[in-house]
């Protein structure tokens, strides 16, 4: 299973990281190396808990977009998953 996840610069120095795919996983470390060694224990920390089914209120509908434009993809390499 693959996950991306979103690397952000701490203001105060390091790095944190968001699971968009995995609501509340988030994660942090001083450096590149550490970040993603957290992060792989988050993302297997909120599997283990259960969280991987995702259930909502009744009426509650959850929609996932992808929006891509041409203007995007300028200075991107897109390479095949």
């Amino acid at each position: 299973m693959k996950f991306k996840a979103i690397i952000h610069t701490a203001e105060d120095g390091g790095y944190w990281a968001e699971v968009p795919a995995l609501p509340g996983c988030v994660t942090q470390g001083d450096t590149k190396e550490e970040l993603e060694s957290n992060l792989r224990e988050a993302i297997e920390g909120w599997l283990a808990a259960g969280q991987d089914e995702l259930t909502s209120s009744s009426g509650e509908q959850i929609l996932e977009l992808a929006i891509w434009s041409p203007s995007q993809a300028r200075g991107w390499t897109i390479r095949e998953a």
